[in-house]
């Protein structure tokens, strides 16, 4: 932390960057879906061979299916962007709320006390995280904090919208792998029932009608909704931290005392996550 009083011409001190090499493997994500797939092959195992749950007709009926039909109610860009934010889940770069405010009032006491151009340097550091960077470069130029925030505000909005439609892809797979299911289902009946003469054709028609709804509801229940519940959950945390980070802009363009500041911040930062930058 600079000195409470800093001399004419004084030189800012180098600040400590947030690490973009810092990754973080969200556990809870790889260790749930694992131990529910863990749990069904034991259950599965333990009740005969395991080759019985496994019919290509029905995964081709429930997997193809359920891409089909979401594919029809959103464009392949959404869909294959669902793809790529689902990485969001198991791994994050993201720095946790409190060390982003924790950087974001050390920015701000530079400016403060060395003035705004002295942020020039320290820039350089967080040039890797586009919402911190464009934010304070913006006040390094002189732009005004209304103008700051409304133009932040804007990419905060866009950005919650991206994430909750990839969320909608997740929740509509979720309401559609059922119903799959079900279609495959009443196949099975009809191929069942159409063949009844034939011995030999009931337990593969039985096991479609069978195979089919437990896929469904396999990856309804333990695959697309807690994704979908996961990635929520993430871009509500990536919203708290680029929130962060436009207060911190805005308060640097209007020249504010970091003090006001780092209680502002404490004020939207969950308890565990308050900082006390100034002792």
């Amino acid at each position: 932390m600079a000195p409470e009083g800093a001399p004419a011409g004084a030189t800012a001190p180098a600040i400590r960057p947030i690490k973009r090499s810092r990754t973080r493997v969200d556990a809870a994500t790889i260790v749930g879906l694992f131990a529910a797939f863990a749990m069904l092959a034991a259950a599965i195992a333990a009740g005969g061979p395991p080759r019985s749950f496994f019919d290509l007709p029905s995964i081709l009926i429930v997997i193809g299916g359920t891409f089909a039909v979401v594919l029809t109610c959103f464009s392949a860009r959404e869909v294959l962007n669902t793809l790529r934010v689902l990485a969001k889940t198991l791994v994050t770069t993201l720095p946790p709320p409190g060390e982003a405010a924790r950087q974001v009032v050390q920015l701000a006491d530079i400016a403060r006390r060395y003035g705004p151009l002295h942020l020039e340097k320290p820039l350089q550091g967080i040039a890797h995280m586009p919402f911190l960077y464009k934010g304070f470069a913006m006040a390094v130029d002189g732009i005004g904090g209304d103008e700051i925030e409304a133009v932040l505000g804007q990419d905060l909005q866009a950005t919650a919208q991206r994430h909750q439609r990839s969320a909608d892809v997740l929740r509509r797979a979720a309401e559609y792998a059922p119903a799959m299911g079900l279609i495959g289902t009443l196949i099975g009946l009809v191929q069942m029932l159409g063949n009844l003469q034939d011995p030999t054709s009931i337990g593969p028609a039985m096991a479609l009608a069978l195979l089919t709804t437990f896929y469904g509801a396999v990856l309804a229940n333990v695959v697309f909704s807690p994704l979908a519940a996961k990635l929520e959950r993430n871009s509500a945390e990536e919203a708290l931290v680029n929130h962060v980070y436009l207060l911190g802009a805005v308060s640097v363009s209007r020249q504010e005392n970091p003090r006001h500041l780092e209680a502002m911040l404490n004020s939207v930062l969950p308890p565990t996550e308050r900082i006390r930058f100034f002792g």
